[in-house]
């Protein structure tokens, strides 16, 4: 490991500054017997000293710094949704052939525990994982001009390096970006063959259920962190074919 000239210079300075403390202590007292006391007693306590710095203080300024990271992670990931992965999963929700499955189980989250939220996202992983998407039952031209629309505003996620901590929104944006520019490089989205369907069909089922779990752990988050912000997404559900801002009794 390459040592920076400065921390050299400052490590032998010092050094230097406590060797001449000694010296002068010698000079003034001349009792080594007491001075050699003091020198094994700091000695001692030098490791105590790492201990209480390097594991603990410095643990409890580590959990600290990463309680901060994951609050700012999850404004980002709030945000994404709300100009986003809500309009998204409403748009997704057309190519798939079972999503009124998909809605039946996931609309009423809002009286779900949490036990509820960890068996939902293991349905979802098994349902994505056999979903039917058939891009000719939904509407690719609305799709793609709502991508290329959020394009920008995606591309200025990926440049927060907060993501680089949370993997699995990192790989959602990907999928989205993906589709993005499958779609972005056809303008004519009638007239797909189809070889070309069912490869555009793959990347729609890729994103979809990709944020489908993620919605699902965003929304155990914003149960249990935020209920203010639970309570409005609970009510713009975008599996809930009524889903409404208006609170109602």
């Amino acid at each position: 490991m390459k040592l920076d000239r400065w921390k050299i210079f400052w490590g032998i300075l010092l050094v230097a500054l406590s060797a001449c403390a000694y010296i002068i202590h010698y000079f003034i007292f001349r009792d080594p017997h007491h001075l050699f006391i003091f020198l094994v007693g700091d000695f001692a306590f030098v490791f105590v000293e790492v201990l209480l710095v390097t594991m603990i203080i410095h643990e409890l300024l580590n959990y600290r710094e990463k309680k901060a990271v994951v609050e700012k992670m999850n404004m980002i990931i709030s945000a994404f949704f709300s100009e986003v992965g809500s309009p998204l999963l409403r748009l997704f929700a057309g190519f798939d052939r079972g999503s009124e499955e998909l809605k039946s189980r996931l609309s009423d989250c809002g009286l779900w525990s949490d036990v509820a939220f960890e068996g939902a996202a293991r349905t979802c992983r098994l349902y994505t994982g056999d979903m039917d998407i058939d891009c000719n039952r939904g509407n690719l031209a609305a799709l793609r001009e709502f991508l290329l629309e959020k394009r920008t505003f995606m591309l200025s996620l990926l440049q927060n390096p907060k993501l680089i901590d949370h993997e699995r929104f990192t790989d959602l944006l990907w999928a989205i970006f993906h589709l993005t520019e499958e779609l972005a490089f056809r303008d004519d989205m009638s007239g797909l063959g189809e070889a070309d369907s069912r490869h555009i069909a793959v990347d729609i089922k890729r994103a979809y259920g990709a944020l489908t779990e993620m919605w699902i752990g965003y929304m155990l988050r914003m149960k249990n962190e935020y209920p203010y912000l639970f309570s409005l997404a609970v009510r713009m559900n975008p599996f809930d074919p009524e889903a409404s801002p208006e609170v109602k009794e």
